[in-house]
């Protein structure tokens, strides 16, 4: 049987063509890996909207004052209404992650007839995902922005100290004073925005979470979880008939201002909240570096967590305690 040997490439400029179509099955191949562990989408409404390389973003808000009272026909004194406007803006940063290779790796890429590594350039990707996760869910100190779980403008509690030896914990309170927690901190936001706002999502520390999905209320058949009962009976589900969006998200395990988990429940809804992501993940063109060298990467320009709605929002603290 005869065999193919390929040619190698006697130098970088002969090899570069190659390295150009492996970059293009490398960024195929990015794209169409997925990353559930960093799924910000699912907590905050991302917004793509606008030029990817603006230097940010600017809104406006409008407010109204004014009454309606009963006039005289002849009378002089009709009320008139007044509206203020106000802006704000909203700066982007870039982000990336890169990667090389050499002219041996190239070549013996070439010779037996496989694709450039593409660990490290999944790598990359990978690094770039967690990063755009880690700006969504905290913010970062670097740019002064925060995030989801520490807006600093959204209200917040602890919840009653009325557990087994006054604690706070979900895991030494009873499924009636877990239920009232998460009640309570749905009605503050109807209170405290006289009932104008409510929250439609409701998000607890993964021990919290898995506590309620396994603690039972009732016996025998009839047995249901305290989350599933939580799903059906919430102030929210009861006044909407819509159902409340539940889940965990690992960054509100060391969120509350002692460090331990909170809880948080809001309106998911770009009017309330977004993730700025002007331009998503972009893979470069690759360029060679050096006599031997070539390198690529990628990129991805951010504004973090806008919250434009605080009163939409709420933190409740102490839930679970502080991971071991």
């Amino acid at each position: 049987m005869n065999q193919i040997i390929r040619q190698p490439f006697a130098d970088a400029q002969a090899a570069f063509p190659f390295v150009i179509a492996q970059g293009r099955n490398i960024e195929t191949r990015i794209y169409q890996r997925r990353y559930p562990t960093f799924n910000y989408a699912a907590h905050v409404p991302v917004v793509t909207e606008g030029n990817e390389w603006a230097i940010g973003t600017t809104f406006f808000t409008v407010d109204t004052a004014g009454e309606a009272k009963f006039l005289s026909g002849a009378g002089t004194d009709m009320p008139f209404n007044q509206a203020t406007k106000d802006q704000a803006s909203h700066d982007f940063a870039m982000i990336g992650s890169g990667w090389e290779w050499n002219l041996e790796e190239v070549n013996q890429a070439a010779l037996y007839g496989i694709n450039l590594n593409n660990t490290k350039a999944m790598s990359a990707a990978d690094k770039v995902e967690r990063m755009l996760n880690s700006i969504a869910m905290v913010g970062t100190t670097e740019k002064n922005w925060t995030g989801l779980v520490n807006d600093p403008a959204v209200s917040r509690t602890d919840v009653a100290a009325d557990g087994t030896g006054a604690s706070t914990y979900w895991a030494n309170k009873t499924a009636d004073q877990i239920l009232r927690d998460v009640n309570d901190l749905l009605s503050s936001i109807r209170t405290n925005t006289e009932e104008v706002e409510w929250a439609d999502t409701l998000r607890l520390p993964p021990a919290a979470f898995r506590l309620v999905s396994t603690m039972r209320l009732g016996t025998g058949e009839g047995m249901i979880t305290v989350l599933e009962y939580l799903r059906r009976n919430n102030i929210y589900t009861a006044e909407t008939n819509q159902a409340l969006d539940i889940q965990p998200l690992r960054e509100l395990a060391t969120a509350s201002q002692d460090g331990g988990g909170r809880m948080m429940a809001y309106r998911r809804d770009t009017e309330v909240l977004r993730f700025h992501l002007p331009m998503p993940r972009r893979v470069l063109q690759p360029r060679q570096k050096s006599i031997m060298g070539w390198e690529t990467g990628i990129i991805a320009r951010t504004g973090g967590t806008e919250v434009r709605l605080p009163g939409a929002m709420a933190y409740a603290d102490e839930i679970s305690a502080p991971p071991a």
